[in-house]
């Protein structure tokens, strides 16, 4: 979808922007240009902004704006000379260890690609992912780009409770858990980053927009080095920016 969103009243509190029906990374970067161009321009009555894969949930005070001037303003938004720019892509990097105890579905992903462990791991470790929208639990990044190859089916029975920072495959999706919780994924590795962490500003690592990439570790010791510098709040996670 190339042209103008399809804007929606939602209750009497909330716009919905709509710009495609599919999953899309262009679409999903306009979703969050716009976010950002709106929050660049303070517009007002404006109170929070959900970007989803292909839309933005607006949430507004109707005490200060309207549909049709909140309208209106998303609309301005959209013309080349409103002063949008694109907003720079940041790439997160999350140190992972793979297989063993860390992994336990890790084999099963291999038998079920025809691959090696060491393939999978170097597959699954050499994409960006693009992180599509937030959701599920308290800083769980809904990730894109995952290699066609690595394609794995759930768990029968879903575990009922995976380690922070769990690496997982499901069908077409990789993904990692923010915190401890049920999970019907592939476990192929952890990571000993806390990606959620509610006494920090802001709480969590990753972010709608952003990219992730998965770095291997060498082995338990790295992971546990790791593990106690974040313990510490001595760990820094690595961001690069790029336009």
């Amino acid at each position: 979808m190339n042209g103008n969103p399809t804007i929606m009243p939602v209750g009497d509190k909330a716009l919905l922007i709509e710009f495609g029906d599919s999953i899309d990374p262009a679409i999903n970067r306009r979703v969050h240009d716009l976010a950002a161009s709106i929050e660049a321009a303070d517009v007002p009555g404006v109170l929070e902004m959900i970007p989803t894969y292909r839309s933005l949930l607006i949430s507004y005070d109707p005490m200060t704006t309207s549909p049709g001037v909140l309208g209106e303003a998303v609309m301005d938004r959209q013309e080349p000379d409103s002063g949008i720019i694109a907003q720079p892509t940041k790439v997160v990097y999350i140190p992972t260890l793979y297989a063993g105890e860390y992994g336990p579905d890790i084999e099963f992903v291999a038998r079920n690609s025809g691959l090696s462990q060491d393939e999978v791991i170097d597959i699954h470790s050499g994409a960006d992912y693009l992180v599509y929208m937030m959701g599920f639990s308290s800083g769980f990044p809904y990730l894109g780009g995952l290699d066609e190859r690595l394609t794995t089916p759930r768990l029968d029975s879903p575990r009922t409770e995976v380690p922070a920072g769990s690496v997982g495959i499901a069908e077409t999706q990789t993904g990692v858990y923010p915190l401890a919780s049920p999970a019907g994924w592939r476990l192929i590795g952890r990571t000993p980053v806390r990606l959620f962490d509610p006494d920090l500003d802001p709480p969590a690592v990753i972010h709608a927009g952003d990219h992730v990439r998965f770095v291997p570790l060498s082995g338990p010791d790295e992971f546990q080095r790791i593990e106690r510098q974040v313990q510490d709040r001595a760990y820094t996670v690595t961001i690069e920016e790029s336009s």
